[in-house]
């Protein structure tokens, strides 16, 4: 190799001081070995950023990144001028021998352990090995130093070696991660939140702990505290609960403003803000100072979703006095947390105010029910199905679950409630666990299965937690309801004891608080990475992110579901980040079809109007004819709520809240008409289904849009503990539903049609529709299987297949 040629490579290398040394070797010596590139290696920061090893030892205390989650970039060849530069100071290329120099290059076990020690693992030196070697065998102008350098390869110059700087720069474009490393770490550690509130820090505050179980009288003893206090806030987990207080404290004549993700009341009529709020824990504001706080449900604060706003809400909230309400099961873990802080906490113990007795039998048949008797049940299918069997037996009931608009929600607990209403009967999922108020003698649990998500994000089927079931069964027998003993039991008789087991057990005590990426911290990740999706960047981020033994970082999946969905939107990083964070159920279509809308109508910078709402939901809606009607008026009422909690954060492109908020005022009077009506829809929806039109087929919108079935898992109905065989010859699997499994009646033809929509291979919509195609083509005297969809074949009349 000439000086001219050392000289001209040292002033274009990716690490000159580096290839100064490496330069020097060639001279001398004619090869450079790997010992020498080690040693040039370490202890060095080149000017292209360069991590070091003696920097990736001194991180080695941290957790390895999970590399699945790099994602390599293109890189394309640019023609800067240069790319005739090398072919004149050498000569052209020969690719095949370049291709061999690669190959040499690749199963050097000294580059592999070299690039080990800067970040790239057996998975990335693959993948970026791959990428450069097809950057340099496809581009037509490679930069003057790497084509001299391979040329000198080529020539029998130079030691493969000396091609690592060159392979590391074209790595750290592909994965532009690795050169900020310790930058994404520092940014991702979450090892002290406390210190995330300054605010906060600056004052000693008060803790108390109001500890107790349900209906202890714990939160009233809290609320009486913030309604004498100068000024105070309020942080439920439901609208419900935040509603309450709000009117109690109104009513109280302290004024209270009311504050939830779609709606925000002032009670000024100037529209000043009050001493006093009543919001949502995630609504709850870090930086305004109050004399009271009050922290409803603090147990939450395990919730893999929501657990972050408890986190926020206890070691944010900027208040004299934080009253924390909740089980004792928490009281170690609050008062541990609050150490990082310097704050001690007041511990205030209550008692069940009314008594509370596990039947010894079980109910058994809804024949038994008596008056105030509240069914419990983990699925709205199975709701649909005994609340229509109690009304067949002329008895009227009230029907309570998640997905009903919360002011339909109040109608059908003053229903219930009201002493001269014939309605006595409730029949309610877990959503009667908090935020209502309801007069309630006996709870009975249908079933004791409950779909839950674990750790990782897997739904699956279990038994209900101590927690749960005590939660629950304490709204039986409420202190200022007509019933002052409650009772709980089960519907079926072998349940019994299991309920008996789980509430005897101690309830888990809490041990870790859930946190979760902020806005900031996104976006200075995307700074790093600016080529990085939203939903890669948050997976990266978990990946690097540091918690101490008492945190964890809170369940995503729902957050990078909405990522992906609009990834394709243009939406700068701020916009697209508050729009992932809207809290929707993916599990409803029409819902997640009108976030899609509203994304893309906002990327275009045209505002959403009262008009283009009305359009899309196609206003004005008309009662509920059937269950699946029923179904949609509850998806339109989300995507209603959707659009208003958007118009807080883009009031400008989200401009007729009012307009929309009042449309949804008559839409939960059209819905609270369908739930009072709901046996007529229940029959409307069985005789349509019976009748073979399968139309109005009750949905079951708890199973989610991925669903796999039994056959997938390897599992049929009788492997379940659940499954027993009743008299009329009818196979019923209790909370099973949420597998995918159906109702099977062994009394039905063995049709192929029946079997596929037993299965769940074909629904009752699709086999409607082959139904009239096949009706119309027979009726046209056509044969519809003559030609096949997509197959570009046609059938001859001697059953033999011929091209077009």
């Amino acid at each position: 190799m000439s000086l001219k040629r050392c000289l001209f490579l040292l002033s274009r290398a990716p690490n000159r001081a580096r290839c100064l040394r490496s330069t020097v070797a060639v001279l001398g010596k004619g090869s450079a070995g790997a010992s020498a590139v080690q040693r040039h290696c370490t202890g060095e920061t080149g000017a292209s950023g360069f991590i070091s090893c003696r920097n990736a030892s001194s991180s080695s205390a941290a957790k390895p990144p999970d590399t699945s989650l790099f994602v390599p970039l293109h890189v394309k060849a640019t023609d800067n001028g240069e790319g005739s530069i090398g072919a004149e100071l050498t000569q052209p290329l020969d690719k095949s021998e370049v291709l061999k120099v690669l190959n040499r290059f690749y199963k050097r076990k000294e580059m592999q352990r070299l690039a080990a020690e800067n970040g790239l693992d057996a998975r990335l030196f693959h993948q970026a090995f791959i990428s450069f070697r097809k950057y340099v065998l496809e581009s037509d102008a490679l930069g003057a130093d790497l084509h001299i350098i391979l040329n000198d390869f080529c020539c029998g110059a130079g030691h493969v070696d000396d091609l690592y700087p060159y392979f590391m720069r074209h790595a750290k474009q592909i994965f532009p991660m690795l050169d900020c490393m310790e930058d994404l770490r520092k940014i991702s550690d979450l090892r002290v939140p406390a210190n995330w509130y300054p605010e906060a820090r600056a004052i000693q505050r008060k803790i108390i702990f109001h500890a107790g179980p349900t209906n202890s009288g714990k939160t009233h003893h809290a609320i009486q505290r913030y309604l004498t206090a100068k000024s105070g806030v309020y942080c439920g987990p439901l609208k419900l609960l935040a509603h309450e207080i709000f009117e109690k404290s109104n009513n109280a004549n302290v004024p209270c403003d009311l504050v939830t993700g779609e709606e925000r009341t002032f009670v000024n009529p100037e529209g000043k803000q009050s001493s006093h709020v009543a919001c949502t824990i995630e609504m709850c504001s870090v930086t305004t100072p109050y004399e009271v706080a009050v922290i409803d449900e603090i147990q939450m604060i395990r919730d893999l979703s929501r657990g972050w706003a408890w986190t926020r809400a206890l070691l944010g909230l900027c208040a004299e006095e934080i009253h924390v309400c909740g089980e004792a099961a928490a009281i170690d873990f609050v008062t541990e947390l609050m150490y990082s802080t310097g704050e001690e906490v007041e511990i205030r113990n209550y008692k069940r105010l009314t008594s509370m007795t596990v039947l010894d039998h079980a109910v058994e048949s809804l024949d038994n029910l008596h008056p105030g008797d509240c069914v419990v049940c983990f699925n709205k299918n199975d709701i649909y199905s005994i609340s229509r069997q109690i009304e067949a037996r002329g008895l009227e009931c009230a029907v309570i679950y998640g997905s009903l608009p919360p002011g339909t929600k109040l109608a059908q607990a003053k229903k219930f409630n009201d002493p001269d209403d014939p309605c006595k009967i409730l029949v309610a999922t877990d959503a009667i666990g908090m935020g209502l108020n309801l007069s309630i003698k006996r709870i009975i649990f249908n079933s004791l299965v409950k779909p839950t998500v674990n750790e990782k994000g897997e739904k699956e089927m279990d038994t209900i937690t101590t927690s749960q079931a005590l939660q629950i069964a304490g709204r039986a027998g409420r202190f200022s309801s007509m019933f002052k003993e409650g009772e709980v039991t089960t519907m079926h008789r072998d349940d019994l004891p299991v309920l008996k087991e789980i509430l005897s057990r101690t309830v888990d005590t809490i041990e870790t608080a859930g946190l979760h990426p902020t806005a900031e911290q996104i976006e200075m990740f995307a700074y790093h990475l600016p080529d990085a999706t939203l939903s890669n960047l948050i997976d990266i981020f978990v990946s690097l992110s540091q918690v101490d033994g008492l945190y964890f970082v809170c369940n995503i999946d729902d957050f990078k579901f909405l990522a992906d969905m609009i990834q394709h939107i243009p939406l700068n990083l701020r916009s697209r980040y508050v729009f992932c964070t809207a809290p929707i159920n993916r599990k409803q279509p029409f819902v997640c079809t009108s976030f899609l809308k509203f994304a893309r109508q906002f990327s275009r910078d045209e505002p959403l109007t009262f008009d283009w709402v009305c359009r899309h939901v196609r206003w004005p809606l008309v009662a509920p004819r059937n269950i699946k009607d029923l179904v949609h008026l509850e998806a339109v009422h989300l995507t209603l709520d959707l659009y208003l909690w958007l118009s807080y954060r883009f009031m400008d492109m989200f401009p007729d809240a009012n307009l929309i908020r009042d449309i949804q005022k008559e839409l939960d009077n059209i819905i609270q008409e369908g739930v009072r009506n709901i046996t007529r829809l229940i029959r409307a929806s069985e005789t349509n289904t019976s009748s073979g039109t399968g139309t109005d087929a009750i949905p079951d919108d708890d199973i989610p849009l991925h669903r796999t079935f039994p056959k997938d898992r390897g599992l049929n109905a009788e492997e379940l503990p659940e499954a027993r065989q009743q008299k009329q010859g009818q196979r019923r699997i209790r909370g099973s539903k949420m597998l995918g499994y159906r109702t099977l009646d062994t009394r039905q033809d063995g049709s192929l049609s029946s079997r596929l929509v037993q299965e769940g291979l074909l629904s009752t919509d699709l086999l409607e529709q082959l139904q009239r195609e096949w009706a119309a083509s027979q009726a046209n005297g056509e044969d519809p299987w003559k030609e096949t969809a997509g197959s570009g074949r046609k059938i001859n009349s001697k059953g033999k297949k011929k091209n077009k």
